[in-house]
């Protein structure tokens, strides 16, 4: 992928803090003319970015978009995902749709479609989710695997305790895991995982992780519905959310996971990583499968990636899916 000139220009500012950037050496590294700089800092000023320009001395960043923005996203990359493709949409039916279409459609994966707004966002089971414009994170992660199945059964597992390492970077609360793909901070709901796949043959050919994260409290307080059981990132953040900060680091963590994964080094780290942010593990809960409740204590997870429960029987059973209830204490 080739970075546009636009990124480059912020990727410099940025790293020069307070510092000025001389406009000579923007063209340089560009390869342009000091005109053509001056013309792509026009077209960031479009976008929000403010500069300071002193005369022998460059340009020097004094405000930046605090909504998600491609190019700031981009720019704070980290070197080993530089070239890794996002795009930024203002609205979009479902993330995880336009990836599943691109990839139909024969684009090269990696990549990531970012959303500020979904109009039919989903979760397990085809549930809507709650996709506002109002700060929040809409991204799908697409990948071709090629890998068989029985390899793909632990993947939301290891991705979710993953983003787990990641929110527990940003916040000063513990995030957990509560199987198999919703995250949670003390208890209440901040985000969830859905993924989705392709087969081709005897293979995963297609692969789409889905991931809506409430950054932001709405600006009213939450709906009734969710009032109890609904939290946002920047509630347990010790400091103001730099939402493109976020996402960048969010796009390097997946990586790195899905490389891992596919490797199978993942397995060195997974079982530790799991049980270190399991929400349900000692904790009396009911597993609901159809019009089946099966009432326990969580145990874990087995090798599969299957929730474990000995029920109040003394039986111990292992569920491959279901919907998971936790037990008032």
């Amino acid at each position: 992928m080739n970075v546009d000139a636009e990124t480059i220009i912020v990727r410099a500012l940025l790293a020069a803090g307070d510092g000025f950037v001389s406009g000579t050496a923007l063209a340089r590294s560009l390869g342009m003319s000091r005109v053509a700089v001056w013309q792509h800092m026009e077209k960031l000023r479009e976008q929000g970015f403010a500069f300071e320009a002193v005369r022998a001395r460059g340009y020097r960043l004094t405000a930046r978009p605090t909504g998600l923005n491609a190019i700031l996203l981009r720019a704070q990359l980290a070197p080993a995902v530089r070239d890794f493709p996002v795009e930024v949409l203002d609205e979009i039916d479902s993330t995880n749709d336009e990836a599943s279409r691109r990839l139909a459609a024969g684009a090269a994966a990696p990549f990531a479609v970012f959303a500020r707004c979904q109009t039919k966002g989903r979760g397990r089971f085809g549930r809507a989710w709650h996709s506002e414009a109002n700060g929040n994170l809409y991204v799908s992660f697409a990948f071709r695997p090629l890998l068989p199945p029985a390899r793909m059964q632990t993947f939301t597992l290891w991705m979710g305790a993953n983003l787990c390492e990641l929110l527990a970077n940003f916040c000063r609360a513990a995030p957990a895991v509560k199987w198999p793909n919703d995250l949670l901070f003390a208890g209440r709901k901040a985000g969830g995982i859905l993924t989705e796949a392709r087969m081709d043959a005897d293979q995963i050919r297609d692969l789409v992780l889905g991931l809506g994260l409430n950054l932001q409290r709405p600006a009213g307080g939450w709906p009734e519905a969710l009032a109890t059981r609904a939290t946002a990132l920047a509630e347990h953040t010790q400091a103001p959310l730099d939402t493109n900060r976020f996402a960048a680091a969010l796009v390097g963590r997946v990586q790195d996971a899905y490389d891992r994964f596919l490797a199978g080094t993942y397995l060195k780290t997974f079982a530790d990583l799991w049980n270190r942010h399991d929400l349900l593990r000692g904790r009396e809960i009911t597993v609901i499968q159809g019009n089946e409740r099966t009432r326990g204590t969580a145990a874990g997870i087995d090798d599969e990636g299957s929730l474990i429960v000995r029920t109040d029987a003394g039986a111990s059973r292992r569920f491959r899916a279901g919907e998971v209830t936790l037990e008032k204490t």
